[in-house]
This record gives C-alpha cells, sequence and structure tokens, in this order.
C-alpha cells in the first residue's frame, strides 16, 4: 500500500453505453437498437487541469470559427457547445484525439457486459445499483493515494444522482480498507459538471467512446490513439477470459484478446 502524498487529484467521470436492460414492458431489449449491450465507465486522472483545460478550449475555438467547419449544423449545434466523440465530425474527432495524445494523463476503465443473470442475480434489476458497483470497484485503491480528490462525473439529464454515488465511492473506501486493514483518512468530494462547464469531461467521453468503439465495432483504431494513457481496462464479466481480463501495462488490452460480445 502507498502512502499518502500532499496535493490534490482530480478524477473525471463518465460513461459510454447505458445501464438499460428492459423496455417498459419488462422485455430484455440488450443489444436491440437504441440499447447497448455493454456499459463503459472511465475515468481520468489528472493532477492540474488548468493547461488541459484551456488546450481544449483553444482547439475548440479554433475548430468552430474555421471556415471549413462553418456551415455544419453538428459544429454549430454541439462542437461548439463542447467536444462529443459521437457527435463530432470525423476531421474534428481527429484533431481531439491528437489533443488528447499530448496530454499527461492516466486513464481508468471498466466494461460491463449486460448479462441478465448478473443484473437479476447481483443487482436485482436495479439500473443504479449495476452503474454504483461499477464505481465502488473502479475507485478501490485509488482515494488513499494524495491528501485531497476531487471528483467530478458528467451530469446527465435531469438526473440527479449526487448522493448515491457519494455512496457508492464511501463503500470503495471500505472495501480497500477492508482489502489491507487500513483507514483512510484523505478528503474527497464529489460533484456533477457538464462538459460545457467543465472541459476535462470532453476528454474521458472521447476515450470512453474508443473503449466502446473496440468492444461493439471491432475498431481498435481510436483505441490505439489513446492506449498510452490506459492504466486498467478491466472487462468485468468476461469469464471466458478470466483471471486475464484485467488489462494494463503488463497485459495490453486488444480485442482480439477478448470473448466477443
Amino acid at each position: 500500500m502507498k502512502k499518502t502524498k500532499p496535493g490534490t487529484c482530480w478524477f473525471f467521470v463518465d460513461e459510454s453505453g447505458d445501464p438499460t436492460f428492459y423496455d417498459r414492458k419488462g422485455n430484455l431489449i440488450v443489444g436491440h437498437p437504441g440499447c447497448s449491450p455493454i456499459l463503459v465507465l472511465g475515468y481520468i486522472e489528472l493532477s492540474d487541469p488548468s493547461p488541459v483545460r484551456k488546450a481544449i478550449v483553444e482547439l475548440q475555438e479554433n475548430l468552430v470559427h474555421d471556415p471549413y467547419f462553418r456551415d455544419f449544423p453538428s459544429v454549430k449545434s454541439s462542437t461548439a457547445v463542447a467536444f462529443h466523440a459521437k457527435n463530432d465530425l470525423p476531421e474534428i474527432r481527429y484533431q481531439f484525439f491528437k489533443l488528447i495524445s499530448a496530454f499527461d494523463i492516466k486513464a481508468h476503465f471498466i466494461v460491463a457486459r449486460k448479462i441478465e443473470r448478473v443484473f437479476r442475480n447481483n443487482f436485482h434489476t436495479r439500473e443504479n445499483e449495476f452503474y454504483d458497483h461499477l464505481i465502488e470497484i473502479i475507485f478501490e485503491g485509488q482515494l488513499h493515494r494524495q491528501e485531497n480528490n476531487l471528483i467530478y462525473f458528467a451530469k446527465r439529464g435531469s438526473r440527479n444522482r449526487q448522493a448515491p454515488l457519494e455512496a457508492a465511492i464511501r463503500v470503495s473506501i471500505q472495501r480497500f480498507e477492508q482489502k489491507w486493514g487500513a483507514r483512510v483518512d484523505t478528503l474527497h468530494s464529489v460533484q456533477a459538471q457538464t462538459p460545457l462547464g467543465e472541459p476535462c469531461l470532453s476528454i474521458i467521453d472521447y476515450m470512453n467512446w474508443a473503449v466502446y468503439q473496440a468492444f461493439t465495432r471491432q475498431e481498435m483504431r481510436y483505441y490505439s490513439t489513446i492506449e498510452e494513457k490506459v492504466s486498467l481496462l478491466i472487462d468485468l464479466y468476461d469469464q471466458q477470459t478470466y483471471p486475464k481480463n484485467w488489462y494494463n501495462r503488463k497485459n495490453p488490452f486488444d480485442i482480439n484478446k477478448i470473448t466477443p460480445l
């Protein structure tokens, strides 16, 4: 167990995909149009987000005012607000991935295959329990390293999930304390934000999207641009690959290593 260091660490958290399993009539719709086969949760870690924010805003302004992009509707409605991998033009996506590759960041991801048996038995068919479990796992062992930890979650729609997310973070700390027989005395705060208010959230949006494309479309080209930033990727429910379903520097992630969806 590493000793706590002075200073502040910033975490920026987002997801790709959704935690939905059933439609309003209770029919299983995982993998159907509009319902993802996986849920990806990821975060980036920064020691100083200020220069990163500045670089993102500068690139955004340059692209939005570039005559080449001026008349594209998605640039006016989406990119001018914040970078979003799903909505941005391929040319803009390429520029932003290049920018990410220049940043000094670390990223962690957890991929949850949406298996109905697991959803019923482990999470009582409750989407929030499914999502919060991923929070508990991905933050275990992370919040004892720095004295102060600021955790920004991407806000989605009108959902108010502040209290449950804080509870999930506390569980992750408790899991770590029980595992190591140690007490975590560091500080942490949790708050929801939008990419408009916090540009760093656009980075994890893009990186999650790259992971999602690799799993669902077997496209590694996007992931390849950010793989040097990835410290950990957990393919949580890939039982056929277990125990090698935790990918890191020694066991780099590649789509050819996983069990196909």
